[in-house]
């Protein structure tokens, strides 16, 4: 059975290689937001079209057609060179396609290009301390006073604010709406006056997430996208992206070739834990996921294209099935380092900087962040599969 894509798609797999073997090396290694090299590659990846490839030239990126298998190759590439395939993050990955289908013009024009350039950081306005797997009971609110959005409220466990430009924020602007009708998008400034935030430090032992609060907040009436009281249609579409990324299989495909390499390296008694049937054996279970969440992408991909093809399912199980297989990926690279793999913050003794450990209590977090997989569960089953709704318990 010839599985290979055809002379057409193997000369770009070519072109990929050449690309990569002649600049592979400039791409930054765990390079900061905002580095200088960290933006010029990103902008190197987007001349060549091995990032922002189907978002159009007038917003920045470079206008290619989509094409579900060049995508497929470009990862693949990227991915057995362990090279960067560009930035991603709250901005790029969820907001960028959500003005794509529902902001204006100007809303395209302003933000787009910064965006995907690594110049304008983005930080997700969404969870409330009363309001997270239930995100429509939020409470945060801004009232209209004459060409100014006042906002008054908090939200928790944003993501990059200490460190983002602006803010895409859920709001009640219809106080007196049904739940799911009240609610409207902003965007708006995070040096805005009456803007707090505080780091929360997580189980990495760094402040990935934090507190935000709102007090006064002015914000331009124009900075809104969709119809005031229709945010939560803008909210679900950013959502679903929110779960594309957090289980990303071409970023999983990377971390995969890394730790088959470290289990060439690492040894016990002299043997290396690739020859070891017990830890190979464990190897293979997650190559094999690994490998269906790179057709499943496929499916998404092709469905993007194919208007009429339902991917709705194959979108689901992303979230929940990504976060689950990353934190047992991270694990068993955890587990081969035997003693080692214990070993965490500045000890000497750390492999690959620590990013095992990291990246493992990481995933085992977005376990629960982006909603929980038992939430996620349930949508499978409802939304996915037409099973009866979980039965809710009658008040009183």
């Amino acid at each position: 059975m010839d599985l290979s894509f055809g002379p057409e798609y193997e000369q770009f797999r070519e072109e990929v290689r050449d690309f990569l073997n002649e600049h592979g090396g400039d791409a930054p290694k765990n390079a900061a937001l905002r580095s200088p090299e960290l933006i010029a590659w990103q902008k190197r990846l987007i001349e060549h079209g091995y990032t922002a490839r189907t978002i159009p030239k007038e917003y920045g990126g470079y206008g290619a057609e989509p094409n579900i298998i060049q995508s497929r190759i470009i990862a693949e590439e990227f991915a057995a060179a362990r090279v960067s395939a560009g930035m991603g993050g709250q901005g790029i990955s969820m907001l960028v396609p959500t003005l794509l289908e529902l902001g204006s013009e100007e809303q395209k024009q302003q933000f787009i290009r910064p965006t995907i350039e690594g110049e304008m950081i983005w930080c997700q306005g969404y969870s409330e301390p009363g309001a997270g797997s239930d995100l429509a009971s939020l409470t945060t609110s801004a009232v209209l006073d004459g060409d100014e959005w006042v906002v008054n409220g908090q939200k928790i466990w944003t993501s990059t604010a200490h460190l983002a430009d602006w803010i895409f924020c859920l709001v009640r602007t219809e106080p007196d709406a049904p739940k799911h009708k009240g609610i409207s998008f902003l965007l708006f400034k995070m040096d805005t006056p009456g803007i707090e935030v505080r780091p929360l430090v997580d189980m990495t032992g760094v402040a990935n997430f934090n507190e935000t609060f709102f007090t006064d907040v002015r914000v331009p009436k124009g900075q809104i996208v969709g119809a005031r009281g229709q945010g939560w249609q803008v909210a679900n579409s950013i959502l679903g992206f929110e779960r594309d990324s957090l289980g990303d299989p071409n970023i999983m495909l990377t971390r995969l070739n890394a730790l088959i390499e470290l289990m060439k390296t690492e040894t016990i008694d002299g043997i290396r834990m690739i020859d070891n049937p017990v830890y190979r054996d464990r190897l293979m279970q997650i190559q094999g996921r690994v490998m269906a969440m790179q057709f499943n992408d496929l499916r998404i991909l092709s469905s993007r294209i194919n208007k009429g093809q339902d991917a709705g399912l194959a979108r689901m199980v992303v979230k929940l099935q990504g976060t689950e297989l990353r934190h047992e990926l991270e694990g068993l690279a955890v587990d081969i380092m035997g003693e080692v793999g214990l070993a965490f913050g500045k000890n000497p003794y750390l492999r690959g900087g620590g990013s095992w450990q990291n990246q493992y209590m990481f995933f085992l977090g977005l376990i629960i962040g982006g909603g929980t997989s038992q939430i996620q569960k349930n949508i499978i089953s409802e939304r996915g599969l037409d099973m009866p709704r979980e039965p809710k318990v009658q008040e009183g």
